[in-house]
């Protein structure tokens, strides 16, 4: 490698795992950004990603850091429990959905990468094909109510 290389190079990001719990609703919170890279906190009060959906270019990690998330994966469905600090693949184009099914609030990190970068697009489509919104009705969005001062950390 060059030193020109390294001495263009875009500089680290450092993050820390915090967020803010909830009584209702979901939180996406971005922790860092590069080309081709993103990382996500997510809180759920309930609920989750409630509709069967895939993402055409985006592949993505989910790790469990608190709480039980039951995730539904591929059109067959594979039910798969997940548990404090175990996680699961999810390559660009397969399907899934998963709900937090424990007692407390569900807390994830979501770490995705596009090969083309990120950009204005959505890449979330439904069953069918057709551009699939996170925050829509159709995928169970409700108003966040948060716990003012009480965090995951």
């Amino acid at each position: 490698m060059s030193s020109q290389l390294v001495k263009d190079a875009p500089a680290a990001t450092t993050f820390k795992l915090e967020a803010e719990l909830l009584e209702q609703g979901r939180t996406m919170d971005l922790l860092a950004k590069s080309t081709h890279l993103v990382a996500h906190i997510k809180v759920y009060a309930e609920g989750g990603e409630n509709a069967l959906h895939a993402h055409t270019e985006e592949e993505h990690l989910f790790v469990i850091l608190a709480g039980e998330a039951t995730f539904h994966l591929g059109v067959e469905e594979k039910i798969s429990v997940l548990r404090k600090h175990e996680g699961v693949i999810i390559p660009a184009g397969s399907f899934y959905w998963f709900v937090s099914s424990g007692d407390e609030n569900l807390v994830l990190l979501r770490v995705g990468a596009k090969a083309q970068g990120w950009s204005s697009f959505d890449d979330r489509v439904n069953i069918e094909g057709k551009p699939f919104a996170g925050d829509s009705i159709e995928n169970k969005e409700v108003p966040v109510i948060k716990r003012h001062g009480v965090f995951f950390s």
